[in-house]
């Protein structure tokens, strides 16, 4: 039996709930000695986001700090895992690579990832490892990356939240739980249409409960803004029924009372199908990239409207399974990868990345850090840069606008916007949240 001193030391950093949620299962694994970094920015987890995340988990409790405390932090670590939103996992991969020695920099996301997009893979460019979590998922980045011409090293990782070792066949709750999410479906008319199922579902059977989840309350912040919420969308029905309720327990506890989960997207579906707990992925907004539900074509689970009413929910293709995030877990790579790049490491054999060239020098490095850390960088580096870069940013984009006026643009991939161009349109919805 490895001692903790044989183990891997692995830390990993994440600042908002999925992330957390994801990093702290991730860093709990017996097999390594991790801990989780909760770093502060402006869409850091509160204390009962954090607590939240963290239940279920097997990581008792995460450590709290600045972006000035993080290089010290990470010295002695054999691998910093970069548990963000790109351009977060950007800044923390830079100051990993400027340890001496150099740990080395896995990365990934924390759900579904498919399909795979382009800029998952330019904001990591900088990690030595991509962690993912489906055998479909290798696949997509693996060429999506040749396309790109992007250098990058795959690995499979269970869903630590989804392991088959928690599966317990036959939840035998009575609960509808519905999983929230901030930006699916994006648009109002259709977050009212789905406010609006769950108060017939509600009303269809009154003895037992449809649960909306929620993953933060009023002012607390999401990986992904919300401009809709669901509390505020109920409101606007007259009578709703006593047995729809909103919760803000953890997913974990959640699904413990659940007869089945709906969802249009979210990654609860995969830790409900762990549970054993049937799931409906609600197809009535459609079934395309923009929904990031096409993960569930052929699953079986794809379902409309009136199965929710009814509640009819579904169990998966085990074919499906195999091929999404229930693979055996003697497929998973990860920790044979991390293990081979640490030996690496130790003999001084492992290559360094390619830092990116800034075209700017240190005032766009400034810049990154401060559109990544939000009003959380103090510095005078970040004020000035947020000073010049704002301003120069509505030039290039009001000379754009008018350029596409007289050339239309091409239209993006479905996948992802592409190019120059899609790193700009992305850090820009990114940056108005700072």
């Amino acid at each position: 039996m490895s001692t903790r001193r044989d183990r891997l030391r692995v830390v990993a950093v994440a600042d908002t709930d999925s992330y957390v949620k994801w990093a702290a299962a991730l860093v709990a694994d017996p097999r390594i000695d991790g801990r989780l970094i909760v770093l502060d920015t402006q869409l850091v987890v509160s204390d009962a986001q954090l607590s939240a995340a963290l239940a279920g988990t097997g990581l008792a409790s995460a450590r709290r700090a600045t972006y000035a405390e993080l290089p010290a932090l990470l010295g002695g670590a054999d691998v910093v895992l970069a548990a963000a939103r790109g351009p977060l996992a950007r800044v923390i991969a830079r100051v990993a690579a400027r340890q001496d020695p150099r740990p080395v920099i896995a990365t990934g996301l924390p759900g579904i990832s498919y399909p795979a997009t382009w800029l998952a893979l330019h904001f990591r460019r900088q990690c030595d490892v991509f962690l993912l979590h489906s055998h479909r998922e290798v696949r997509a980045f693996t060429r999506l990356a040749a396309e790109r011409g992007i250098d990058q090293r795959f690995a499979l990782a269970t869903l630590p939240f989804a392991a088959r070792a928690v599966e317990q066949q036959g939840a035998g709750g009575t609960d509808l739980v519905f999983a929230a999410q901030a930006i699916v479906p994006r648009e109002r008319a259709d977050r009212l249409r789905m406010a609006r199922i769950l108060v017939e579902a509600a009303r269809a059977d009154p003895s037992r409960r449809v649960v909306v989840k929620l993953r933060g309350r009023a002012g607390e912040q999401q990986t992904h803004r919300e401009f809709d919420s669901y509390p505020d969308l109920l409101a606007r029905f007259v009578d709703v029924p006593e047995n729809l309720v909103v919760s803000y327990e953890s997913m974990h506890d959640a699904l413990s009372t659940a007869e089945g989960l709906v969802t249009v997207s979210s990654t609860a579906a995969i830790e409900a199908a762990a549970r054993g707990v049937p799931v409906i992925a609600l197809d009535a907004f459609g079934v395309d990239e923009t929904l990031i539900n096409t993960v569930f074509r052929g699953s079986g689970l794809l379902a409309g409207a009136g199965d929710v009413v009814a509640r009819r929910f579904r169990r998966a293709d085990p074919a499906w399974l195999a091929d999404n995030y229930f693979h055996e877990p003697e497929d998973d790579t990860w920790l044979a990868a991390l293990t081979r790049l640490a030996d690496a490491r130790r003999s001084g054999l492992l290559e360094a990345r390619p830092e990116p060239k800034l075209v700017g020098g240190a005032a766009r490095e400034a810049w990154e850090r401060r559109l990544a850390l939000g009003s959380r960088d103090r510095s005078l580096a970040g004020l000035a840069a947020t000073a010049v870069g704002i301003p120069a940013r509505q030039v290039v984009r009001a000379a754009r606008a008018i350029r596409s006026r007289v050339v239309p643009a091409p239209r993006p991939s479905a996948r992802d916007e592409v190019g120059e161009r899609g790193v700009e349109a992305r850090e820009a919805e990114l940056e108005a949240r700072c």
